[in-house]
């Protein structure tokens, strides 16, 4: 299957690192012209750097801007005004326990996790409509289904997500813009690896405290590791691609099997 988005331009939130900059590379390599963001024009410009060096003549765009607020989604749109494809990746995680997150700390992660991709949605799905062509993603996570004791204020932030996605995808009913969910499983990131050691010994060495960690907090997962953030990438550029036209209002899972369930 050969997917060639020369042509399009693709807005990634949260790209500088992790998953999102896989899947800002991944969908450079396909010939997209990417915007990276992030909040500094330092972390913009290193992520830029490497993309650049692992892509042969990426068309990558700088588009440093907070856009878990307002002032920043104007910011954005000032330097982007139109995108053909948006991947609402920028997220936040946290353990803490339970009844230990205060009502602040709630606004945050629905701020930053729910209302960021609101806002970007909002803004950039009318001229989508209008031109009868465009993609919606929005990157959920296993713990949307599965709300880990650990970090309830994270998983409820990602089913909200997951609602959203559904009810813009209505909102685009018969115009030929999709908007989907990605059910990302525990995939391997920097991020990824200070939560995993806030749970096991700090001691252990990196592959004895992913398996700990997949084996104490994780047991579901079929392949008994963590996904990488390339995996998660295919995902979101073959959803990105004309070869998804018909797959709208879904949450696709890319978990290793995590959630135990035939359907999300």
């Amino acid at each position: 299957m050969l997917i060639d988005l020369t042509g399009k331009v693709a807005l990634v939130t949260g790209s500088t690192q992790g998953i999102g900059a896989a899947i800002a590379t991944g969908l450079a390599a396909a010939g997209a012209r990417v915007a990276i963001n992030g909040r500094s024009e330092e972390s913009v410009a290193q992520a830029i750097s490497q993309i650049s060096a692992d892509v042969e003549n990426a068309d990558l765009v700088a588009a440093p801007a907070d856009v878990s607020t307002s002032a920043g989604v104007d910011a954005l749109v000032e330097n982007l005004p139109a995108v053909d494809i948006l991947v609402n990746n920028l997220g936040i995680f946290e353990a803490v326990p339970a009844l230990e997150i205060d009502d602040d700390e709630w606004r945050r992660f629905f701020e930053v996790n729910v209302l960021s991709a609101v806002r970007l949605i909002r803004t950039y799905l009318p001229g989508m409509v209008e031109r009868s062509a465009g993609r919606v993603l929005n990157i959920a996570s296993d713990s949307a289904v599965v709300i880990p004791e650990e970090m309830i204020h994270y998983g409820t932030s990602k089913t909200a997500l997951l609602a959203v996605s559904r009810g813009f995808a209505k909102q685009a009913v018969g115009t030929g813009v999709t908007v989907n969910s990605v059910i990302a499983g525990p995939t391997h990131t920097g991020g990824v690896e200070d939560f995993v050691y806030q749970l096991v010994d700090r001691a252990l060495p990196w592959d004895e405290a992913q398996r700990e960690f997949m084996r104490r907090h994780r047991p579901q997962s079929l392949i008994q590791r963590l996904i990488e953030p390339d995996e998660i990438a295919n995902l979101v550029v073959y959803l990105s691609s004309d070869f998804a036209s018909a797959t709208t209002g879904g949450a696709v899972r890319v978990d290793g099997g995590y959630v135990d369930s035939i359907l999300p």
